[in-house]
């Protein structure tokens, strides 16, 4: 028994530890937060997970009308995000990020973006965007959440609740089978665990930054509640998976609705994008 509390009393020291020397501040935001996971072990896992997805689901030819828009819309908002790194003293952080954006034959209504600006829009959900606008509000807030690192957060609690708090390293090691679905399920890919999303918390930083991003990259933020409230007609029990994984409700918009005037501030000096039908 004693042992046991040994044991217990060094574990708690070690996470207490790690989380002293891993609080960061989320971009813009200025929330601070806990990342207890290496950011370097989340790449990895982020690389492995995309090769091997895109392996299972063949992205679409780079030149389709579909695909060039996405990748257009997601290199201007990636631009904006590696400018805004270097100009408040984050040039560490640009090294997180290597960017690339894919679209899937998929009628499922989703889109998700892993550590390091992974990026997979299915084709279902292009219907719902209508346009380059329509894009850039799902892309900024896929991307918001990368940048804010919420899949850190997100899964540092669901190895707590799934493995009891043991390290990444050794559920890898130990686990690598469930420590790869908690991986998947924190980005809203697959659902045999359930959807773990994101907390209310985490979505509404992610619609702010992300009404910021596009903003920044030249797309009407504007339209950021447009399509939201869209979405948000979309509900009830046949919701699309993606409003299922980033839930939408009048508070929700009325949230975005108050951030509005922040991020028309980032449009302003910016040359909108043409909206391509």
């Amino acid at each position: 028994m004693k042992m046991k509390r040994k044991i217990s009393v060094y574990a708690a020291a070690v996470v207490v530890i790690t989380v002293f020397y891993s609080c960061s501040t989320v971009p813009f935001t200025n929330r601070k937060q806990i990342n207890v996971l290496p950011s370097s072990m989340m790449l990895e896992m982020s690389l492995t997970s995309y090769d091997q997805f895109l392996s299972e689901n063949p992205p679409m030819g780079a030149d389709t009308k579909e695909v060039q828009q996405v990748k257009k819309v997601g290199t201007d908002i990636a631009s904006a995000v590696d400018a805004f790194l270097k100009e408040n003293g984050m040039d560490k952080r640009l090294k997180e990020f290597d960017w690339e954006f894919n679209v899937v034959q998929d009628e499922t209504v989703n889109a998700w973006c892993m550590p390091g600006g992974k990026i997979v829009f299915y084709s279902g959900i292009l219907p719902v965007t209508e346009n380059n606008e329509g894009i850039a509000v799902v892309m900024g807030h896929e991307i918001a959440h990368a940048l804010a690192r919420h899949g850190n957060e997100r899964m540092s609690q669901q190895l707590a609740v799934e493995l009891g708090g043991m390290t990444l390293s050794v559920a890898l090691q130990e686990k690598p089978e469930l420590t790869q679905q908690i991986f998947l399920t924190s980005y809203g890919i697959g659902s045999t665990l359930g959807s773990l999303a994101y907390s209310r918390k985490h979505e509404y930083e992610a619609d702010r930054i992300g009404m910021i991003l596009m903003a920044k990259a030249g797309y009407d933020p504007n339209h950021a509640i447009a399509f939201w409230e869209k979405m948000s007609a979309q509900g009830g029990p046949n919701q699309p998976e993606f409003l299922s994984t980033h839930p939408s409700d009048e508070n929700r918009i009325k949230a975005m609705k108050k951030n509005l005037p922040e991020a028309m501030k980032h449009l302003q000096g910016t040359k909108p994008k043409p909206v391509k039908m």
